[in-house]
C-alpha cells in the first residue's frame, strides 16, 4: 500500500501536468487566433485602395492590378481572405513579397538566425551578470553594492535602447574602435563579434529588470524563518545563500522567461541602429515600403514566439513551485 502512493502522486502530477498544458494551450490558441483577425484586418483598414498599397510607386497597368488581386484573393469575400491568409500561415505558405520577390518564408529564414544570435546572446549577458549582481545586492542591502546596483537598474530601465545603442557606437566603435560600427559580419565568430555590442543594448534593459526580481526575490527569502533557523544552527552563510537562492529561483526564473519577451521588440531599435540584417530591419523595411505579406506573416510570426514563451513561463512556475502542483492536484 505504501509503494502506491508514489505511484499515485506521479499519476496525479501528469494529469495536473496536462490539464494545465490543456488549458494553457488552447488560452493561447485563442489569443492568436483573435490577433491573427487583428492583424489581418489591417490590411483592409489601412487609408487607400490596397492595390496601390501592394504596388506603391510602381506602373500600375491593369495587368498588374488584376496580377495583384488575383495573387491576394481580393476578388473573394473578406472572410475567405482571412481562412486562405490563415491556412498558409498554418501551412507555411506565407505568399510573396512584393519587395524583395521572393518568398516571404524565405526572406524571414535568411535572417532568423541573427535575430536568433542576438537575443541569445543578449539574454546569456543579462542573466550571468543581473543575477550574481541582484543576489549581492540583497545579501548587502544598503551598501554600496546595493545602491550601484539600483542604479544601474534605473539607468537600464529608463534610457532608450536606441540612445543606449547610439553611446556605445559611438564610445566602443568611432572613438575607441574596438568593435565594428555596424553590419552583421561574414559568419562564425565574426559575427559574434559584430554582435556584441548591440547584444550589450539589449542586455542592459533586460538585465536591469532581472535585478529588480532577483533582488526582491532573494530579500523575501532571507527574511524567511528557515534562514534564520539555518543561521542559528551555526550553517555557513554562503551555504544559507544558496538555500535562499534556490527557493528563490522560482519568481526569478518565471520572470526572466516573461521578460524574454521585451527582446522582440527591443530587437527592432537594435538592429536598426546597427544596421543587421535581422528581422527587426525586415519588419521595418516592409513597414516602410507597405509590403503587406511580410508585414502580416512575421507580425503573427512574432505573437506566436511571445505566447510559445509565455506558456513555457507557465509551465516552469507549475513544475518549479511545488504548492502549484498541490493545488492542482487537489483541484
Amino acid at each position: 500500500m505504501t509503494q502506491q502512493l508514489p505511484v499515485r502522486a506521479r499519476a496525479s502530477r501528469y494529469r495536473s501536468v496536462g490539464r494545465l498544458l490543456t488549458v494553457r494551450v488552447l488560452g493561447m490558441l485563442a489569443v492568436l487566433l483573435v490577433l491573427s483577425i487583428v492583424i489581418f484586418s489591417l490590411m483592409h483598414l489601412a487609408p487607400g485602395d490596397i492595390v496601390k498599397n501592394l504596388l506603391g510607386n510602381r506602373p500600375s497597368s491593369p495587368e498588374a492590378v488584376a496580377a495583384v488581386r488575383a495573387q491576394y484573393n481580393l476578388d473573394d469575400p473578406v472572410w475567405l481572405q482571412y481562412l486562405k491568409w490563415l491556412g498558409g500561415f498554418v501551412t507555411g505558405d506565407l505568399g510573396q513579397s512584393v519587395r524583395l520577390q521572393v518568398a516571404v518564408g524565405d526572406a524571414i529564414g535568411q535572417r532568423l538566425g541573427i535575430t536568433l544570435a542576438l537575443c541569445g546572446l543578449a539574454f546569456v549577458i543579462a542573466l550571468v551578470i543581473a543575477v550574481p549582481l541582484g543576489v549581492q545586492s540583497a545579501v548587502r542591502a544598503g551598501g554600496w553594492t546595493d545602491r550601484t546596483a539600483n542604479s544601474l537598474a534605473i539607468v537600464g530601465l529608463s534610457a532608450p535602447t536606441f540612445a543606449v545603442g547610439l553611446l556605445l557606437l559611438y564610445v566602443f566603435a568611432y572613438y575607441f574602435r574596438i568593435f565594428p560600427v555596424y553590419g552583421g559580419g561574414t559568419g562564425g565568430l565574426d559575427t559574434l563579434w559584430h554582435l556584441v555590442l548591440p547584444a550589450v543594448t539589449l542586455a542592459l534593459g533586460l538585465g536591469a529588470i532581472v535585478v529588480k526580481l532577483t533582488r526582491t526575490a532573494m530579500l523575501r527569502e532571507l527574511e524567511a524563518d528557515y534562514v534564520t533557523s539555518a543561521r542559528a544552527r551555526g550553517i555557513a552563510e554562503s551555504q544559507v545563500h544558496r538555500i535562499a537562492l534556490r527557493n528563490a529561483a522560482i519568481p526569478i526564473v518565471t520572470g526572466a522567461s516573461l521578460v524574454l519577451t521585451f527582446l522582440v521588440g527591443g530587437t527592432v531599435l537594435a538592429e536598426t541602429t546597427y544596421s543587421l540584417p535581422g528581422l527587426g530591419t525586415l519588419l521595418q523595411d516592409s513597414v516602410l515600403f507597405k509590403d503587406i505579406a511580410v508585414v502580416q506573416s512575421l507580425t503573427l510570426l512574432v505573437a506566436v514566439v511571445i505566447a510559445i514563451i509565455a506558456l513555457l513561463a507557465d509551465l516552469a512556475y507549475f513544475l518549479l513551485d511545488p504548492r502549484i502542483r498541490r493545488s492542482e492536484v487537489r483541484a
